[in-house]
């Protein structure tokens, strides 16, 4: 009879949502780097357009194209002011999927250490019977070879 942990089912059940957990927390950290991503990108855009118009603003420039500028810009914060709510979401929710990754592995791991511990005790058992079969067995034989 080969050893049989009684909580396997529940074992394995636990792994698989760990794993699923971890899934989704792979999920959430790329969301929020593709969101992060794009907020950057918008900075970017932003400091460069303002770093040209204030060469332009130097060399001299339309009123038109300073009302033009400053429409652009206000969009362009726009969009900033709304990738960084969705960074914020994003980091939030990346953080919840993080907990509850943790919350699953450490259910695992209980689970294993029950498992060590219980094959633990069967070893020992398993150890205790064979000893005990040989000491009868020495017996029997002794028995035998004495008469």
């Amino acid at each position: 009879m080969g050893y049989q942990f009684r909580f396997q089912k529940v074992l394995d059940l636990k792994e698989n949502e760990k794993e699923r957990s971890l899934s989704e927390y792979n999920e959430s950290v790329h969301e929020f780097e593709q969101v992060a991503e794009k907020l950057y990108d918008c900075l970017k855009k932003k400091e460069v357009l303002e770093s040209n118009t204030h060469e332009k603003l130097n060399n001299g420039m339309s009123v038109q194209e300073i009302r033009h500028f400053q429409q652009f810009v206000s969009n362009l914060e726009k969009t900033i002011l709304h990738y960084q709510n969705l960074v914020v979401i994003t980091r939030n929710k990346m953080n919840e999927k993080q907990v509850q990754l943790m919350e699953k592995n450490i259910e695992v791991k209980k689970y294993e250490k029950m498992k060590s511990k219980h094959f633990d005790v069967y070893a020992s058992e398993l150890k205790e019977n064979e000893q005990k079969e040989m000491d009868d067995l020495s017996i029997q034989t002794y028995m035998f070879r004495g008469n």
